[in-house]
């Protein structure tokens, strides 16, 4: 492995440290892309940069760019505490378990059928308010189910903590600091900071700012999506929701098991 093809390997994974960057948008990105796809030699000195930095390579395409992710060891690793600044959180037990539920909620409502994350041009919309809904109709499912099953007990996976259910639905939808602006601890600041940090992170582009917020998907999310989809429906299935809508009967979820197969 020569200096240059090292030096010029090492190139193309900064540039997928740069996730607002797309190869439409720079020549030099465009062109190591292409090398990557057709050249091996390259593509394997691109992993091996990769793994020096303890990254992994999800993708490689003129679409999404490099698509890197990585370990708990990387130094490039996002940690709980620079998503929490970035957030505007605290951190505590009860906002995890409702920043979890957005991202979650906001990953199945991008991309409700298996079909979309293998459509290389689908591009999912969502709003703040719309994922919102999401996740409170899944609180209200769940409360149900609880009752029904004598199972409103259960725990959270945290000593103490209340069920993530009881959590969102005991927390206030909206709600106005004196100013008038919207108070961050409502789940609607929560939804909205999480989309933002998305945003940020390349993974949703901000479209407008209706229903507090409105963004389209980018490739980038489709791939980091995508490798976790089994997961997420696996939480979704163990929650007992498999087909509910976003608050205004336009969006129905469709993972099934069977569906899984298209993965």
């Amino acid at each position: 492995m020569t200096t240059q093809l090292t030096a010029d390997a090492a190139r193309l994974v900064g540039y997928g440290l740069r996730p607002r960057l797309v190869p439409a948008r720079d020549d030099t990105y465009r062109g190591l892309i292409v090398r990557a796809s057709t050249d091996d030699e390259f593509a394997a000195a691109v992993q091996a940069v990769a793994a020096g930095f303890d990254l992994v390579v999800m993708e490689i395409s003129e679409r999404a760019g490099i698509v890197v992710a990585s370990t708990d060891e990387s130094v490039f690793a996002i940690r709980a505490g620079d998503y929490w600044r970035r957030a505007g959180g605290d951190g505590k037990a009860s906002d995890r378990v409702l920043h979890a539920l957005a991202h979650l909620g906001a990953a199945t409502m991008a991309f409700p059928r298996p079909a979309d994350l293998a459509n290389e041009t689908y591009l999912g919309r969502i709003t703040v308010d719309g994922v919102e809904a999401f996740v409170r109709e899944a609180a209200g499912r769940l409360a149900e189910a609880a009752v029904r099953n004598d199972d409103a007990d259960t725990a959270a996976g945290e000593p103490g903590l209340e069920a993530s259910w009881r959590v969102y639905s005991r927390r206030a939808q909206t709600g106005s600091t004196g100013d008038g602006r919207r108070l961050p601890s409502s789940t609607t600041g929560i939804v909205g900071r999480a989309l933002t940090f998305l945003s940020e992170q390349g993974l949703l582009t901000r479209t407008g700012d209706e229903r507090h917020g409105t963004y389209r998907t980018t490739p980038r999310y489709r791939t980091q999506v995508r490798e976790a989809g089994v997961l997420m429906f696996d939480e979704l299935l163990s929650l007992g929701i498999t087909a509910i809508s976003d608050g205004s009967a336009t969006i129905e979820v469709a993972w099934t098991p069977e569906a899984l197969t298209e993965l």
